[in-house]
């Protein structure tokens, strides 16, 4: 009785805890028994979630739409991702290039198989270094489109980011699965400085996979129920994966490449199917990437304390000093590097 009492009295403090988060966006199955129990998902808890989220998306969006051009809303709504070509003016492009690209600046580091994801915060001593990345933090149409499609008219958070693949006797990318980022609409966006060729590990999405559909519904329900018996650890912890020969059964094409030039813009919503694209020799992709992502059940698109913009540029030096100081507790995957340029091998 003693023992069984030391195991259940934890569990029962944090159930107000573990209800409260279905109201968030809490995904993980695994840290979450509630989110993970296959007797509510049943019932339709993971389902509802994922309905009511979008369609609260769909309505903030509504009243962002004055952001974003109608032609650039129309490609949003077919495909779930916005791209452009020639996003900057070339001298603009030219000056961003060069600036984040000769910079040696404080690095972080996360493996995952054999890829290592290498970035810099656009912090305010970066911003005041290159003032091309400060101005297009200040562009209103990557602004505009990042809002619109995070369905929240708050400042991204963005870095300077590098993608180096196939390190030599690693496993395999865990993100070259077709995956989602988490249950609920969410954004990421990709402003190219170098060119991304077909077979170095481009950005892959499915088109029309963004929609939250009869057929994706039920997947959904399918998944929610059967991926704690898995072994599939990030899927466990909300991040749902899906093969490529499930998709026609929901009506779904098979995922573009953005084999695309330097200067191309992708702004997707990550709630859809995507992937990074094998690389298949050792290749090194930099780019300046954004994303946002709140509380996707909030009705209102502002009051966000974090996107000040005294606060918004200094959002991921906090962050990785709170994880280096509290690692013990809450994990650090970001290994502090010292000084680096992007493409430094």
């Amino acid at each position: 009785m003693a023992d069984s009492a030391r195991v259940t009295v934890p569990r029962a403090l944090l159930l107000p805890w573990w209800a409260l988060q279905i109201a968030t966006g809490a995904k993980s199955f695994r840290d979450n028994p509630l989110i993970g129990s296959p007797r509510l998902n049943r019932m339709g808890l993971h389902v509802a979630r994922v309905r009511i989220a979008d369609a609260m998306a769909w309505a903030r969006r509504r009243r962002l739409a004055h952001l974003v051009s109608a032609e650039d809303a129309a490609a949003f709504a077919r495909d779930g991702y916005v791209c452009v070509h020639d996003f900057l003016s070339p001298d603009a492009f030219a000056a961003l290039r060069d600036q984040v690209m000769g910079r040696a600046a404080p690095a972080r580091e996360m493996v995952q198989g054999d890829t290592i994801t290498r970035r810099f915060a656009l912090d305010p001593a970066a911003l005041r270094a290159m003032p091309a990345a400060a101005a297009l933090m200040r562009d209103r149409r990557w602004q505009g489109l990042i809002r619109y499609v995070g369905s929240y008219d708050t400042a991204p958070t963005a870095y300077v980011q590098a993608i180096l693949s196939h390190r030599h006797d690693a496993p395999p990318d865990p993100q070259t699965n077709l995956h989602v980022d988490t249950f609920h609409p969410t954004v990421k966006a990709w402003l190219f400085l170098t060119d991304v060729a077909a077979d170095e590990g481009p950005l892959t999405y499915v088109p029309g996979s963004h929609r939250r559909d009869a057929r994706r519904l039920a997947w959904e329900k399918q998944r929610s129920l059967e991926v704690m018996a898995g072994d599939d650890f990030l899927a466990q912890r909300g991040s749902l994966r899906i093969r490529a020969d499930e998709l026609p059964a929901l009506g779904l094409p098979q995922p573009v490449a953005f084999a695309v030039p330097a200067n191309t813009l992708v702004v997707a919503d990550t709630g859809g199917f995507h992937a990074r694209g094998p690389s298949l020799r050792p290749s090194t992709r930099v780019e300046i990437w954004a994303y946002g992502r709140r509380n996707p059940f909030l009705p209102w698109t502002g009051f966000d304390l974090g996107g000040l913009p005294g606060l918004a540029p200094r959002r991921v030096p906090l962050y990785w000093a709170f994880r280096d100081r509290f690692r013990k507790w809450v994990g650090q995957p970001w290994a502090d590097m010292g000084l680096k340029r992007p493409a430094d091998g």
